[in-house]
């Protein structure tokens, strides 16, 4: 098998903890300059945005020099540039750091912050924070956590260390514990594994379960429950044993139990402005626990977060 040979190192820093945006050209197509290239494949910014960076020099190759608008079409040629960063609200929570090695950190996230840049969430994330605030430039998630969900993150310190850290999280070699506050139906039998077939489609903000070889499984126990006004509220443990897409918020849902403060289920909710952190969804990440591939060491790790909804309700549910 031949080993795809790895890119140049970025000639651009870092900017905010972000890193700047690298592109490699295709082997082959009707582009008869980077530049055509880049209009096309930038065609959300314009033309426009794309001729500015040419203009200003924005533009680099691997020796950090800036690449001409006019500049030939080269297959395989890497090129660099910064994206311009959105304007965000900062999330005004802390980020805390539960343990810090030589090879890993981690961290209890709060809820709204996205683990990595992704669409408007750029420089406002823990991956751009961390890297910030620790001064570790090499920082990389090994998994993710949706940026509604509060609790435990992964991110590894070493490039070379990289991938043995994501391999234990993509061969299922993590345990992975959840807390969640919902509903409490005194009908529903508890505890039980759930398992069914969840997909996910690219434009569509919900997943759904459908007929077929199920792909998500998880365990769900109620943990505590308490009268709560005309209603009950229970709160439960959820050990997932895969990880597909929303699956704990989907299988919750599915158990007629949604979970507390979720937009998409059971219904869409209309989308809260960039500045409203009320009401949180009352999903936690609360435990990790792993042999290190690294050091042989045995990790257990959790979060001190306590959900709002299980610990004061009427103040979670004002948004005070």
């Amino acid at each position: 098998m031949r080993r795809r040979t790895p890119p140049p190192p970025s000639p651009l820093p870092q900017r905010r903890g972000v890193d700047p945006v690298r592109v490699r050209l295709p082997a082959a197509g009707p582009w008869a300059t980077v530049r055509e290239h880049l209009v096309e494949r930038l065609s959300g910014a314009g033309a426009g945005v794309v001729d500015g960076m040419f203009e200003a020099g924005l533009v680099v190759g691997a020796d950090g020099r800036p690449v001409a608008a006019d500049a030939p079409y080269e297959p395989g040629l890497f090129v660099w540039f910064h994206r311009e960063l959105p304007d965000e609200v900062r999330v005004p929570f802390p980020l805390e750091v539960v343990h810090r090695d030589e090879h890993i950190v981690v961290v209890d996230k709060p809820h709204f912050l996205a683990t990595t840049p992704r669409g408007s969430h750029v420089a406002e994330t823990a991956l751009a924070r961390l890297r910030r605030e620790l001064g570790i430039g090499t920082l990389t998630a090994a998994h993710r956590l949706d940026r509604l969900t509060a609790g435990l993150v992964l991110f590894t310190v070493r490039p070379e260390e990289r991938g043995a850290y994501q391999t234990l999280f993509r061969d299922r070699r993590v345990r992975k514990e959840y807390e969640a506050v919902a509903p409490y139906d005194p009908s529903l039998a508890l505890p039980r594994t759930v398992r069914s077939r969840i997909v996910k489609e690219r434009g569509v903000l919900t997943a759904r379960e459908v007929a077929g070889e199920p792909n998500a499984v998880t365990h769900v126990e109620l943990i505590g429950h308490r009268a709560w006004r005309e209603a009950g509220l229970g709160r439960y443990r959820l050990v997932p044993a895969t990880g597909q897409t929303h699956q704990l918020r989907v299988h919750m849902n599915a158990l007629g139990v949604p979970i507390l403060g979720d937009p998409l289920y059971p219904d869409v909710a209309a989308p809260a402005s960039a500045g409203d952190f009320r009401r949180p969804l009352q999903l936690l990440a609360r435990a990790l626990e792993f042999t290190d591939p690294v050091t042989g060491r045995e990790h257990r790790f959790r979060s001190g977060r306590v959900l709002e909804a299980w610990a004061a309700y009427d103040r979670w549910a004002a948004g005070r």
